[in-house]
């Protein structure tokens, strides 16, 4: 019995809820890896950090 079709259809779900899962991980935790980036890059250029009121709105001034 040949069930490399059915092996194929396996792999294409769990491809599919892997690529679900990362993009919803990416959505959730996007601005405060955001913030992140804007408080390093702050530091580097020798400005200040100012918060925004949702994560991921903080800018240098």
């Amino acid at each position: 019995m040949n069930r490399k079709g059915q092996a194929l259809v396996e792999y294409i779900l769990i491809i599919a809820l892997v690529s679900v899962l990362a993009i919803a991980l990416v959505n959730y935790f996007g601005g405060y890896l955001k913030d992140a980036i804007t408080k390093t890059s702050c530091s580097m250029l020798g400005q200040e950090y100012v918060s925004g009121s949702k994560p991921g709105e903080g800018a240098c001034k």
